[in-house]
């Protein structure tokens, strides 16, 4: 339900409450035209706020949406059909609506999904029993004899009984929360998910997302954040900013320099371990998650899946790190000194001015450092990975490529990730000075 006030009609933050629904995903759009007594209860009004409310819902696609005239000071049309309601109104009042939506059938019956909050071990178990497992159904409608596969092992089983505290069911469906019995016993935990075989989610570490950025401070490349998704939280990196939302025009504007407060926004996120996401409009509980500082502990946005990439097989392998014969720990103290890897990403003209200032500036600070710039790729040199050896030998490699595409600086970070070395991801925005790029990497090392 989106509130108007009669006096002002549609105006920015009705659209953005409006865009948000139906980003949501929510197929059904109440626009409660508040305040009527303050415009006299004018026809010509409110025909004018509902034509703009109806408009903008069939600019969002919102195939269910409707519009109420209301008075709340004196509960007009709130509850029951109030004698001030214009002539041509022939609708409920707003409570009545609100109870004769049908809602039930936008769920998804087909999909079992079925997040691992809790493992129970009855003390009473009988031997050859095994354990419980708790949560609430996301989709689907879950029976005993289906077969289930445990996510994100990959193990398939069976259910062997669902359960509430007062005894066994036949079958249960979102939104219920219920115990499972599986037929085998797996190594499964809080976190972890229980879905159709034949229709399992993709077990992912990269996910395109829409967020609503709500913390005061922006949203930039390379935030390091933690994800809440179902019953999983895993730590993430914002990889990239896509695009920003304009909430008058909604259309996209691609690769803004941050998020600000309220803003709305495609992002890339990298997580740290895998997720079982899916598109939103697919499963809206698997497809939701929010983002939270690290620090503070605040919720710092809400986001809806967009595409969700699975792990490649075999990547872990690509990828691994075989420690050299002298220990790193040993090296790095003998040297005084600690390696990493900082990335920077800019316009080619800010990055060939600050790779070099950023350079200067560590070197003259006592730290080891080298630049990779464009000329590594003519030299046919992989920037990640001899970036991981400049960082192991305790130096910081500074990277500056211009055009640099984001697969690779995802293999980057996942090389310095296996090889457990930091990586600093550090946007440059329009404008900034050289010199103050290269405050920002001795503050980002110093951390």
């Amino acid at each position: 339900m989106v509130l108007i006030d009669a006096r002002n009609g549609v105006v920015e933050q009705s659209r953005r409450h409006a865009c948000l629904s139906a980003l949501l995903g929510l197929r059904h759009l109440v626009f409660a035209v508040n305040k009527m007594d303050l415009v006299d209860w004018d026809e010509g009004r409110f025909r004018e706020i509902e034509a703009e409310a109806l408009a903008l819902a069939e600019q969002l696609e919102v195939p269910d949406a409707h519009v109420v005239p209301i008075s709340a000071l004196e509960g007009d049309n709130v509850v029951e059909r109030s004698e001030r309601t214009p002539p041509s109104y022939d609708g409920p009042p707003l409570l009545e609506l609100l109870e004769t939506v049908e809602v039930a059938r936008d769920r998804n019956l087909e999909d079992i999904r079925l997040p691992i909050q809790w493992v129970v071990r009855p003390r009473d178990a009988k031997p050859g029993e095994h354990r419980l497992y708790a949560g609430q159904v996301a989709s689907g409608v879950i029976r005993a004899g289906d077969e289930i596969t445990a996510l994100p092992e990959g193990a398939r089983t069976r259910i062997e009984s669902v359960e509430t505290a007062d005894g066994p069911l036949d079958e249960a469906y979102p939104p219920m929360s219920v115990l499972v019995r599986l037929a085998d016993d797996l190594d499964v935990g809080r976190g972890d998910l229980l879905a159709s075989p034949a229709e399992a989610p993709p077990v992912a570490r990269e996910l395109e997302a829409t967020v609503c950025w709500m913390a005061d401070a922006p949203l930039r490349p390379g935030a390091k954040l933690r994800l809440k998704h179902t019953t999983r939280t895993v730590r993430a990196t914002v990889e990239a900013l896509l695009s920003r939302v304009d909430v008058l025009s909604f259309e996209e504007q691609p690769e803004p320099a941050q998020l600000e407060l309220n803003d709305i926004g495609r992002v890339r996120l990298l997580t740290a371990s895998p997720v079982m996401a899916e598109p939103y409009d697919r499963n809206q509980v698997t497809g939701a998650f929010v983002l939270v500082d690290e620090l503070t502990r605040d919720t710092v946005a809400a986001g809806m899946v967009r595409e969700a990439k699975e792990v490649v097989s075999g990547m872990e392998a690509e990828l691994a790190w075989e420690p050299p014969p002298l220990d790193r720990d040993e090296r790095w103290e003998a040297l005084g000194t600690r390696g990493a890897t900082v990335w920077l990403r800019g316009t080619p003209e800010l990055l060939a001015e600050a790779g070099a200032a950023v350079e200067r500036a560590l070197v003259r600070a006592g730290r080891g450092a080298y630049l990779l710039d464009g000329g590594l790729s003519q030299q046919g040199l992989a920037p990640g990975r001899l970036a991981r050896l400049f960082a192991d030998s305790g130096a910081v490699a500074v990277v500056a490529l211009p055009h640099a595409p984001a697969e690779l600086r995802r293999e980057a970070r996942e090389l310095h990730a296996a090889a457990g070395l930091p990586f600093d991801d550090l946007h440059i925005p329009d404008g900034e000075p050289s010199g103050r790029t290269a405050e920002r990497v001795l503050e980002a090392l110093e951390e």
